[in-house]
């Protein structure tokens, strides 16, 4: 965990996050809230399929996130799980 960032898990005790027990916390956590360097890092260790097949099953991810996802792997936004999920979740209208 010394290779990340020391902002990206400030809220759990880094010694406790084992990179492949927690790998979908690990990615999905570097995707919304890691540097290049950090991307880079998980990318050299889990490579971009695993990522992405993760990364597919999330409940929710931030758009921003999912679409630098999408593009670089050339997977349409629908099939997420995060994609199709938010559709279903709806926020009332703030009148």
């Amino acid at each position: 965990m010394k290779n990340f960032s020391n902002n990206l898990f400030w809220d759990v005790n880094p010694d406790d996050v084992d990179m492949e027990e927690h790998a979908s916390f690990i990615v999905q956590r570097v995707l919304e809230y890691g540097t290049t360097e950090d991307w880079n890092y998980i990318l050299s260790y889990y490579g971009l399929t695993r990522i992405l097949s993760l990364a597919l099953q999330f409940r929710s991810l931030d758009p921003k996130a999912l679409a630098f996802l999408s593009v670089i792997s050339k997977t349409p936004r629908e099939n997420f799980r995060c994609y199709t999920t938010r559709w279903l979740n709806q926020q009332h209208w703030n009148y």
